[in-house]
């Protein structure tokens, strides 16, 4: 079966009604993202971070996958399919998907302020007080904003494999997730899905503007002619 491999973003969980990227005005969900999601964030005020991430795990289990992230599952049947999300939650592993990578981190796990590679599933609020079995403190399992990002060489090693790349649900303005599309093999087709692209087609790039789960069907058959 050819490489398929499959980069997505926000985009990919807002019709699921999930909002986990910054809008316009640098606020995230409400709140200013240096006071949430990152390690200064995190040292002045724990317990407004812990709150946050708190409420995201909550507002997870509410919410199911789309229509996308279902057919991206099924396209296991016909394709060797990888994904490198951006994104924190765990919809495509509840929608079937069995090969992801989570660039950002995951909002189910929580990790070790001591040992960064002491991580344990988590789905239930955390609080200071928490503790990891050497007595540190557990962080949510997220790569906040400033923190480098540990798997982004995973992410090209596979990203070299792909015989087909799709991005989908993501502006490719977040670095270094948007340097991933240039580590895919030349010449290869490569598709882009947004309801608001900031490219067009042209060469191998074929721009797909709609939302996810309407491009994912123009997508599914466009890949009958390759």
């Amino acid at each position: 079966m050819k490489q398929l491999v499959v980069l997505t973003g926000a985009g990919m969980s807002a019709e699921s009604g999930l909002k986990t990227f910054r809008d316009e005005n640098g606020l995230w969900e409400g709140h200013d993202v240096t006071k949430v999601a990152s390690p200064v964030g995190f040292r002045e005020n724990p317990e407004l971070v812990l709150d946050f991430y708190n409420q995201r795990r909550r507002q997870l289990k509410e919410t199911e996958p789309n229509a996308a992230h279902l057919a991206i599952a099924q396209l296991e049947d016909s394709y060797d399919v990888s994904i490198i999300t951006q994104n924190v939650d765990n919809l495509h592993e509840r929608a079937g998907s069995t090969n992801i990578l989570h660039l950002h981190g995951e909002l189910t796990k929580v990790r070790s302020t001591g040992n960064p590679q002491d991580v344990k599933d988590w789905t239930e609020d955390l609080f200071l007080g928490d503790l990891c079995e050497r007595g540190h403190q557990l962080r949510p399992h997220i790569v906040w904003f400033g923190e480098a990002v540990p798997m982004i060489d995973p992410a090209i090693d596979i990203c070299n494999t792909a015989e087909i790349l799709l991005i989908i649900g993501t502006s490719l303005q977040v670095y270094p997730a948007a340097s991933l599309m240039h580590y895919v093999p030349s010449g290869i087709p490569i598709f882009y899905i947004d309801p608001r692209p900031h490219l067009e087609s042209q060469g191998n790039l074929t721009v797909i503007p709609k939302v996810a789960s309407e491009g994912i069907e123009d997508f599914k058959n466009l890949l009958k002619s390759i």
